[in-house]
């Protein structure tokens, strides 16, 4: 077990350290040797957990919601916008999460595949709209798959405009913003008068997921040491 651990806090801290190499210095710019200085490992130790530079990013990239979710709401578009503030949050607090989206938006970054967080967040959305519709939240005409990549691309776009603006300050506010424009055309103003769009929604999700995902991994521990 010992032996495990050391492992996975080892691959920790070499996705941290390239995070901030990343961060810093962009994919393309980036090397292996910074980032083995950076997270203090051998080189042996980066190659155990990673094959290559493309193999770190995208393992960096899988790493976006680093366990924290979202519960289910019993309004569906309170879920939508949750699932979007609480990764504005993390945006503002977690470099990581920061060289995550850097790497996705990075033009430059030639030969990584960098469609997996587009894809899996359109997935995402789709899914929550699918069932805000199926419960009599949305407004008759919405096509739920266009409505969720105008969410996705339209975020992404706000968060790199924060990122030149204001390096992530003012995106709490700007994505606020972008709600209030968007969805009053896609749901019923009924359902929409209950849902929270304040910009300190973020921060009670953040702790709220903390919590719930601190309680999963305690069980789950103690299921481990009960068998």
């Amino acid at each position: 077990m010992a032996k495990q651990d050391r492992a996975i806090r080892t691959r920790q801290a070499i996705l941290e350290a390239a995070a901030k190499v990343f961060e810093e210095r962009g994919y393309q710019a980036a090397t292996i040797s910074e980032i083995l200085t950076e997270a203090g490992v051998t080189k042996g130790a980066l190659y155990f957990h990673f094959q290559s530079k493309e193999h770190l990013a995208l393992g960096l990239l899988d790493e976006q919601d680093e366990g924290l979710t979202v519960p289910e709401r019993p309004c569906k578009i309170q879920e939508v916008v949750d699932v979007i503030v609480l990764f504005t949050h993390r945006l503002q607090t977690s470099q990581m999460v920061r060289a995550s989206v850097h790497l996705t938006l990075d033009q430059q970054a030639s030969g990584l595949d960098r469609s997996g967080p587009f894809l899996a967040w359109g997935e995402m959305m789709r899914s929550l709209l699918r069932q805000a519709q199926q419960q009599g939240e949305l407004l008759p005409h919405v096509v739920t798959d266009e409505t969720a990549d105008v969410l996705v691309g339209s975020y992404a776009g706000i968060q790199a405009m924060s990122h030149a603006l204001s390096s992530y300050r003012d995106l709490g506010q700007r994505v606020t913003t972008l709600l209030r424009h968007i969805l009053p055309s896609v749901v019923i103003s009924s359902v929409l008068a209950s849902v929270d769009l304040s910009t300190e929604r973020g921060a009670y999700v953040y702790d709220e997921a903390k919590r719930n995902l601190a309680e999963a991994q305690a069980t789950d521990e103690l299921a481990k040491a009960a068998g």
